[in-house]
């Protein structure tokens, strides 16, 4: 299969050897110093472009793509509030976009298991639930596109929540912003940035008894790298709106 990589940062060199050992074809790599390579016989010429930018690049990204055929993987996040409704258009009028805030078979397994787990919790009104998140220092957006995702999946399944907010945000200098206060009908979703941590997501239910902790932590990048490897390959030969739900068929 060929791949043309956006973005070349820690992501695209680990995205470009694993692809590489897989037999792929590495057609084009673009960066912030070579944008004009999205019209280049090379970049159309491949079957998937794998996408990991920053928040205010990647809804261009897609569209350079899609004017030139290439399917897009895309695990950028922080696009969705002002481009999710025209994306979903492109994709419906015959572009491919793969989408997910998280590429790791761990976290497709850990969602599957956080929403069966709110479909218990449903029952039992006397557990109230929030989410920590955990990234690096170099991570732009907070809360994470993950922590969004596992927050709407659980506002999906318990009748009590009716939507997430945003809660606390802690820098690396100790500095707090945000609120740990949010309605009761409402999920607060925290966020920490500290170090080189690729990322923690922890979803706790507390109660007067006890709580109830469910965490995936990261050990490192390689299996999100894999991961959309292997969603670019099921790309190829699919079409639409693409998910990890579709991918992993959880």
């Amino acid at each position: 299969m060929k791949i043309a990589l956006i973005g070349y940062g820690k992501m695209g060199h680990m995205i470009e050897e694993i692809a590489r050992s897989r037999g792929h074809e590495i057609t084009c790599i673009i960066d912030l110093d070579n944008q004009e390579d999205f019209d280049s016989p090379a970049f159309r010429s491949a079957d998937v472009a794998i996408e990991f930018t920053t928040p205010t690049a990647a809804y261009a990204n897609f569209l350079r793509a899609f004017r030139a055929g290439v399917k897009v993987v895309s695990g950028s996040t922080g696009w969705m509030k002002d481009h999710e409704a025209d994306v979903r258009r492109l994709c419906a009028e015959g572009n491919t976009l793969f989408w997910a805030s998280n590429f790791s078979l761990g976290v497709a397994i850990f969602r599957a298991v956080n929403r069966y787990l709110a479909r218990i919790m449903n029952r039992f009104p006397e557990y109230d639930v929030h989410i920590e998140e955990t990234h690096h220092v170099h991570k732009l957006d907070a809360p994470s596109g993950t922590a969004i995702t596992l927050a709407e999946d659980i506002c999906g399944e318990l009748d009590r929540k009716s939507g997430w907010t945003q809660g606390t945000v802690r820098q690396p200098d100790g500095t707090l912003a945000g609120t740990d206060r949010c309605a009761p009908d409402r999920l607060r979703v925290d966020a920490v940035r500290r170090g080189e941590v690729p990322g923690i997501h922890t979803v706790t239910y507390d109660s007067d008894a006890d709580s109830i902790l469910l965490t995936h932590d990261a050990h490192n990048r390689r299996g999100f790298a894999l991961g959309a490897v292997l969603a670019a390959e099921f790309t190829a030969t699919h079409s639409g709106l693409l998910s990890t739900d579709d991918l992993f068929n959880f």
